[in-house]
């Protein structure tokens, strides 16, 4: 039976985590917004799938966008480790509503094909350089958002994907050096309409990609030093509670490091800006027959460590 409403769905959460939750001492980034609070705040998520601290409230010198905050890099981040460090108020996760972890990014880079066990399935010989293409910032949506069904597109998709948040900008930057230009990581589903990326717009993929709600991003962006490794971590979709998606991060053909050394060459990197690295087998067009999406569907996207992000489609 499918989970509906909102209050429902982040009462639902604790159920469907797999894997145990982290120690709250783990730095979780998230934006929230509240019935007492005037538009958005920047919080700590006390632990995967716990309440909510309020940064804004702790000091209210702290910007109050995701962007601004890795802007400003270490200055603000220690303001947020004293605040996990301190005995403060915790709002209830059923009094927020969850916002993506990053909104209006300079860009959202996305990577094909990067899951060796993924080029099996597709009977392709695993990539020698990193197939990049994009999304639109504004098909970015919240942990806990709709999918909407665009009526232009009868053959939408699921992909879970690990995503890199960029902290530090940077051109032309070494894979060895990569790491330092990286804040954190969160959980993306990378919506995709098939019939946009096979057979329409001269098979270019990024209208495909791009409709709006096409990118649901969150619960939190947990940054790098509370990922133990993430390039093993387990990952996994599910449509309506079947596992569709399982494999590890481990499977990536082109880890973090690479990808930002390749992609640095041709643009600059900015904080906030978001790297979707790709998804593993088990996507709904290769099934036999292939399966798509439908109005009530609910799709669960859970990686090891950072969370499980649910979005009910619409």
């Amino acid at each position: 039976m499918l989970v509906s409403g909102r209050s429902r769905l982040l009462t639902a959460l604790p159920q469907t985590q797999k894997w145990p939750f982290q120690p709250s001492r783990d730095m979780r980034l998230v934006q929230f917004q509240a019935p007492h609070l005037v538009g958005p705040h920047l919080g700590l998520e006390t632990g995967n799938g716990g309440g909510v601290i309020n940064l804004n409230a702790f000091d209210p010198t702290l910007p109050k966008t995701m962007t601004q905050f890795l802007e400003q890099g270490e200055a603000t981040l220690s303001v947020a480790r004293r605040a996990l460090a301190a005995q403060l108020p915790v709002l209830p996760r059923s009094e927020v509503t969850f916002l993506a972890p990053v909104t209006r990014p300079d860009k959202v880079v996305c990577v094909g094909m990067n899951y060796v066990d993924h080029c099996k399935e597709l009977n392709m010989p695993v990539p020698k350089e990193p197939i990049i293409f994009s999304k639109f910032a504004s098909s970015i949506v919240g942990a806990y958002d709709e999918v909407v069904l665009p009526p232009e597109s009868q053959e939408v998709d699921w992909e879970v994907e690990l995503a890199v948040v960029i902290g530090k900008k940077g051109k032309h930057i070494k894979a060895t050096d990569a790491m330092a230009h990286v804040a954190g990581f969160t959980v993306a589903h990378d919506v995709s309409a098939r019939d946009w990326l096979t057979r329409r717009n001269g098979k270019q993929w990024l209208l495909g990609k791009t409709f709006d709600t096409f990118c649901p991003l969150g619960p939190a962006l947990v940054t790098k030093d509370s990922v133990a490794d993430p390039h093993n971590l387990k990952i996994c979709c599910r449509v309506n509670g079947e596992v569709v998606q399982s494999s590890n991060t481990n499977q990536m053909v082109f880890k973090t490091e690479e990808l930002i050394a390749w992609v640095s060459q041709f643009v600059t990197f900015y904080p906030g800006d978001v790297i979707l690295t790709g998804t593993p087998p088990g996507v709904g067009v290769f099934r036999k027959p292939p399966v798509f999406l439908k109005k009530g569907d609910e799709v669960q996207c859970e990686i090891e460590e950072l969370g499980v992000i649910i979005n009910k489609v619409v």
